[in-house]
């Protein structure tokens, strides 16, 4: 896990693009909010496998989102609900059902269909904002903290001073 969260703040400060962490959070929203059963995870996670993106800022959003996941639940559901009971959908779920393979998806259970859409509503947005955010932290914050009393007097522990030699090393 250590190694995740050095790889983040490695991402954070380098030259590493912005987009590639934003992508990283908004796909570890998708992957935390769907069910860990549907196929539809495992086909995301192999597909992000593939991807230019930074894998520390996926793994840490995943395990985030996965914990917020049940506090949004009763949306899932709602919202799945609503989609799966639309009438003019309705003869293209029947024959979806129909339809080797699709089963595995489990796209007529109300909150993995909700989670779903959902994480791909909010994908865009949650991209702006961490994009936003990656910008926020190397340019006004970081400078800031590098400055402070604490983190001058803590970098100069030999424990951290190997972690920032972790950080520093080239993969």
């Amino acid at each position: 896990m250590l190694k995740f969260i050095v790889k983040l703040l490695k991402a954070l400060n380098s030259n590493s693009h912005p987009g590639e962490i934003a992508h990283a959070v908004c796909l570890g929203m998708l992957l935390g909010f769907l069910p860990k059963n549907n196929i539809f995870w495992y086909i995301i996670t192999v597909f992000v496998l593939f991807m230019r993106i930074n894998k520390g800022a996926l793994v840490l959003s995943t395990l985030g989102f996965s914990l917020l996941a049940p506090l949004f639940d009763p949306l899932f559901d709602q919202v799945g609900y609503w989609f799966l009971t639309l009438p003019a959908l309705e003869s293209t779920f029947a024959w979806l059902l129909d339809i080797p393979f699709v089963g595995f998806t489990k796209f007529n259970n109300t909150i993995a269909s909700g989670s779903l859409l959902c994480g791909l509503a909010l994908y865009i947005p949650l991209y702006v904002i961490a994009r936003l955010l990656v910008w926020l932290i190397r340019n006004k914050i970081v400078p800031v903290l590098r400055k402070t009393k604490f983190i001058v007097a803590i970098s100069k522990v030999p424990l951290i001073k190997k972690i920032a030699a972790l950080a520093a090393k080239k993969d």
